[in-house]
């Protein structure tokens, strides 16, 4: 790794920590900031499901030529990570995430997206007009518009997120949903936390 990937990793905020933040602040935190993490289903199931993917590649399928695991920053953002792939298509790049889960009203999927396209759009000097993600349950792809709104969302998350890391640590969400299938559950205590919050 050169030196400039080395200053990138330490200094930029990566991708996946974005995706992190907008699913649960305080999970980021958790995550990001103290280092915490836990391995339960959900984690080892899409792990399962990255290892046709988790290696380098160029494939050509078609008149689309495949360019996956691809690393990815931005000066201007300070963010950075890994992009599973970016598909070339008639001269346009498509960025393309795989999860494991299914389409869903949560933005955190989006905003990493939204982010590397904003990364990609930095290096190359194109505009990049959407991109996509790959549900495993569903087994479809969603397309997401990069539209001035999300990316504007994007960058002010990025903005918010950089400014929690050097704040105290964010309360539990109200989605009891997000917190059932969290993997840092046992290390958070969000209802524990939660009543104690409550007590005078």
């Amino acid at each position: 790794m050169t030196d400039n990937c080395l200053l990138i990793t330490e200094t930029y905020l990566p991708l996946a920590y974005l995706n992190a933040w907008e699913y649960c602040p305080r999970r980021f935190y958790l995550e990001y900031v103290l280092g915490e993490f836990q391995t339960n289903e959900h984690i080892i199931l899409g792990n399962h499901l990255h290892r046709n993917i988790n290696e380098e590649n160029v494939i050509q399928e078609g008149d689309t030529r495949i360019h996956q695991q691809q690393w990815v920053w931005s000066d201007r953002l300070l963010v950075s990570g890994i992009i599973d792939a970016v598909e070339e298509r008639k001269g346009n790049l498509i960025p393309v995430e795989y999860k494991k889960g299914k389409m869903a009203k949560h933005l955190n999927d989006h905003f990493q997206l939204c982010a590397a396209a904003l990364c990609l759009e930095e290096r190359m000097g194109k505009s990049i007009a959407y991109g996509e993600i790959f549900y495993h349950a569903n087994r479809r792809r969603q397309q997401v518009n990069f539209t001035p709104q999300l990316r504007q969302m994007t960058e002010d998350a990025i903005l918010a997120a950089r400014a929690a890391s050097t704040g105290g640590m964010p309360p539990p969400i109200e989605q009891s949903k997000k917190c059932q299938a969290c993997s840092l559950q046992s290390i958070c205590l969000p209802v524990e936390v939660k009543q104690l919050m409550k007590e005078p």
